[in-house]
């Protein structure tokens, strides 16, 4: 009964079409043959490197080479790249005069495909797209891209889609986006290049500490420590590390002449900026207790009150010159908890900071304390701006090779940021070391889910496996699902770092850490690329085992059995550090100085080398 409904459904639908209408047909990609990509005679920058990066790609996966022009005599077997007149006036035309700068439109039909988006990145993010949904394209890391055979028969279409990024402002700080700007752009991070081939970056920049470049007390403490932070009775206009070790007096007028007089010059300089930081240093509590600063405080019920004073009146001197800039300040620690009363201004940015959140559950987890905290501040915000922007901790920060196990949390992290109306996210990683722990995986799934939170980490984090890891993927996925279990069962609520016993992990998870990544080994065989993959990752493996002496200062205090066993696992790990490049232990720490400690600590001698 069910078949000859819709059979006849089917029959009422095609006799209903006019006599001369065609239904729209697909695309068949493994017969291009005779196709070729078009682009606009005003192109720019970054729609040329589109229609090359589309010209390469779909090269290596049909073996046609498809020539680049702009003027077409025929009506199809064209691939529109980007606007222009003769995109528009084809049977796949459309205008993007409507469009944001990474708005995007494919539209795949009847022998023309057209790309195309708003400038400057749309269309080039639209050509990815393409090659990822369309081609089966994986850009897993800055070195390595998965390009399928298209094989003798690939339809795609009829389609016509449109995509509206859902954040303006995507910024992964992990090594290989921030030193590889082509590869990021592939993961449309859209922070790290000014370069117009790639697109430049988003006019919203990071909102980030900047109190101590604006006002340094190497400048103004000896002669006016009345700027700085009153704390305990005492002014902190002194020093050793101007970012953490002090701040301003946000109720002092020359402070706020001085900041103004700052920021205005550095608009003056930057007239492409969309936005400037006008923020706290990197510290817990050293905030001004000056009684003007503690009235306004104490009134707001939050440090958050002087600063949001302070940063609102900057805002203003801000908006009567440049009208279309954000002031941007960090709520970080102190300054987390919004004010009572005071509300930003239309053109203030608040980025609030999830330094205090555990990494091991949802941000958005009912039942972890520290998360909770945060998601009232969350609250509370949107209830008063417009302007929320996210920073978000992906590492261990403390110590780079040690596991972070979150991966199960990204994708509801990214989640609940938009749900909560965010305009940007920032996911802070180790971006001083090219072999942090799982950064090459974590890097594909934060990147992804930035770019369309719809998508199923889990999905990805499969599909990197096989591809990157081949022969040896199941026991590094076994792996990855030990980390988790073990640090989700342990009860525990970490935050941006510490030992392996933060994170839940003990001497029997290093060990069957090593086993698993020895029978990847053995799983590789013979294949270089394979091996030396394997190798990278199994340096957060080889950490954890050498966590026993890691810690210990002096050699005496080393047991000699412990220090036998130790001695291969040390050995293997820093040869696999300095392999890959792992330069450091964590932001401020370069990892020649664990390994000199313990060089010594084992008896071995100084001119050798592990």
């Amino acid at each position: 009964m069910i078949r000859v409904t819709m059979g006849i459904l089917i029959t009422i639908l095609l006799v209903s079409q006019p006599a001369y209408a065609v239904l729209p047909q697909g695309v068949n990609l493994a017969a291009l043959q005779g196709w070729d990509i078009v682009i606009a005679d005003d192109v720019i920058a970054s729609e040329i490197y589109a229609a090359d990066e589309f010209q390469g790609y779909v090269e290596q996966a049909t073996g046609v080479r498809l020539p680049i022009v702009k003027t077409i005599d025929h009506p199809n077997r064209h691939i529109f790249i980007g606007t222009g007149k003769p995109m528009r006036e084809s049977p796949v035309g459309f205008s993007i005069e409507e469009f944001g700068p990474e708005d995007l439109r494919i539209i795949i039909r009847n022998d023309n495909i057209a790309i195309a988006g708003g400038r400057p990145r749309g269309t080039l993010y639209g050509v990815y797209t393409f090659l990822e949904d369309y081609l089966g394209v994986r850009f897993l890391t800055a070195d390595h891209t998965h390009v399928p055979p298209v094989g003798k028969w690939r339809v795609v279409g009829p389609v016509d889609r449109f995509y509206h990024p859902p954040l303006e402002m995507r910024k992964n700080d992990s090594y290989d986006v921030v030193f590889n700007p082509a590869f990021a752009v592939r993961q449309r991070i859209n922070t790290e290049t000014n370069d117009p081939k790639f697109g430049g970056r988003t006019p919203m920049r990071l909102i980030n500490h900047t109190f101590y470049h604006m006002m340094p007390t190497s400048k103004y403490g000896k002669e006016h420590p009345e700027y700085y932070s009153l704390v305990e009775g005492k002014r902190l206009a002194e020093a050793q590390r101007e970012g953490s070790d002090s701040d301003l007096c946000l109720t002092n007028p020359d402070v706020f002449r001085i900041i103004t007089n700052e920021v205005l010059a550095k608009l003056e300089k930057n007239p492409d900026w969309g936005n400037i930081s006008v923020s706290q240093n990197d510290h817990w509590n050293k905030y001004c207790r000056c009684p003007n600063c503690t009235a306004i405080n104490e009134r707001e019920d939050s440090p958050m009150g002087s600063l949001l004073t302070f940063v609102n009146a900057v805002a203003d001197a801000v908006a009567e010159k440049y009208p279309k800039v954000m002031v941007g300040t960090l709520s970080y620690t102190y300054s987390r908890k919004p004010p009572r009363t005071i509300k930003p201004r239309p053109n203030v940015q608040i980025q609030l900071c999830s330094i205090e959140c555990c990494v091991l559950h949802p941000i958005n987890d009912p039942n972890c304390p520290k998360n909770v905290k945060f998601c009232r501040d969350l609250k509370g915000w949107n209830e008063i701006c417009d302007n929320i922007y996210i920073w978000n901790y992906d590492a261990n920060f403390t110590h780079y090779q040690i596991p972070c196990p979150n991966l199960r949390v990204i994708e509801p992290n990214v989640r609940f940021f938009i749900n909560s109306h965010a305009k940007g996210v920032f996911m802070e990683a180790a971006r001083n070391t090219p072999a942090a722990e799982l950064a090459d995986l974590r890097n594909y799934i934060i990147n992804g889910i930035l770019w369309n939170p719809a998508v199923s980490a889990e999905r990805m984090q499969n599909e990197f496996l096989e591809l990157h890891y081949g022969s040896a993927a199941d026991p590094i996925r076994r792996y990855i699902e030990m980390l988790h279990n073990r640090a989700e069962a342990s009860g525990r609520h970490p935050n941006t770092g510490g030992p392996a016993s933060r994170f839940g992990l003990n001497t029997d998870d290093a060990q069957a850490g090593l086993d698993l990544f020895a029978e990847a080994i053995t799983l590789a065989g013979d294949n270089k690329v394979i091996r030396e993959r394997v190798e990278k990752l199994s340096i957060c493996a080889y950490r954890v085992a050498i966590e026993p002496i890691w810690y210990v200062k002096k050699a005496e205090d080393l047991d000699p059995a412990l220090a036998k066993h130790m001695r291969p696992l040390v050995k293997r790990f820093f040869k696999l550090c300095n392999k890959f490049g792992a330069i450091r232990s964590n932001p401020r720490e370069k990892l020649e100085v664990p390994h000199n400690r313990i060089k010594h600590i084992l008896g071995i001698p100084d001119n050798s080398k592990f």
